[in-house]
């Protein structure tokens, strides 16, 4: 009897033993697969020089996300056509089990030989680097819808961009002060943007990013025509992009908490 009291508390703590070690197994399997160092990225571009790129990250056990600036891949792998040329810095995100990293890889974009997307085009010419100059389409006082007041996102937002609440600058109530300045975008080596307060004014140099897929335009370190309107974060919906019309929207500008519809064609 008593053997048989022994053999069951042996095997009860076996049990007891196997269960502690069980955080222990899965600890082990969140230990690093290899070093940063060892992380292999991998740029190759179709034909070289072009600006058809394929990156990879090629380690085994490794997993993570492309960050290349205009957007993101969540994939080891993706394939991009990338409209600047120069040299251009991408990113992998990852994590190499236990540890998360980022590590960069420089791209040579020698000419623009696979073709962009329009938008790209409507937005800053044929001629990428020399770039395209925007204006308002319109002047203070003129009765036209160029610079607005619209509704903000709890009374249809963009989807009512073209609903006037209050017609700032067509009605000469509020011309904006920048009414005479412009706004020029090229690709000359980086997404590079100025604003310009007048037509003859220095320049506030900024970058911007167009991000065709959710259809929305950043501004950064630098202002957008009509920037009285508010924007803090400095990212506004496109409503419409073509050669000849450009029109932005905000849902909720940090100015009045309302929504404003901004309408340019080209210098």
């Amino acid at each position: 009897m008593k053997i048989h009291n022994i053999k069951y508390l042996l095997i009860a703590v076996f049990m007891l033993i196997f269960s502690a070690c069980d955080p222990i197994v899965d600890e082990q399997h969140l230990a690093d697969s290899t070093d940063v160092a060892g992380v292999e990225l991998v740029a190759t571009q179709s034909p070289p020089g072009g600006n058809k790129i394929t990156l990879s990250m090629n380690t085994p056990g490794v997993t993570g996300y492309w960050d290349y600036g205009l957007d993101k891949s969540l994939t080891n792998e993706t394939t991009i056509v990338y409209p600047i040329p120069g040299k251009s810095t991408f990113t992998f995100v990852g994590t190499l089990g236990a540890t998360f990293f980022t590590k960069t890889i420089d791209v040579q974009v020698d000419r623009i030989d696979t073709r962009l997307d329009q938008d790209w085009y409507d937005l800053v010419s044929e001629n990428t680097s020399a770039g395209k100059t925007w204006v308002f389409d319109g002047v203070g006082g003129d009765g036209g819808h160029w610079w607005y007041m619209s509704p903000d996102i709890a009374n249809g937002g963009k989807d009512k961009w073209d609903v006037v609440w209050w017609n700032a600058g067509g009605s000469g109530d509020k011309v904006p002060v920048d009414v005479d300045g412009k706004m020029h975008f090229d690709l000359n080596g980086a997404a590079n943007y100025n604003h310009y307060e007048t037509k003859t004014a220095t320049p506030t140099k900024g970058a911007f990013k167009l991000d065709i897929k959710n259809k929305l335009l950043t501004i950064s370190n630098s202002k957008m025509l009509g920037y009285e309107a508010g924007n803090a974060d400095g990212i506004y919906e496109v409503i419409e992009l073509t050669e000849t019309r450009l029109v932005l929207h905000l849902s909720n500008n940090d100015a009045n908490k309302t929504g404003w519809t901004f309408i340019f064609k080209p210098e």
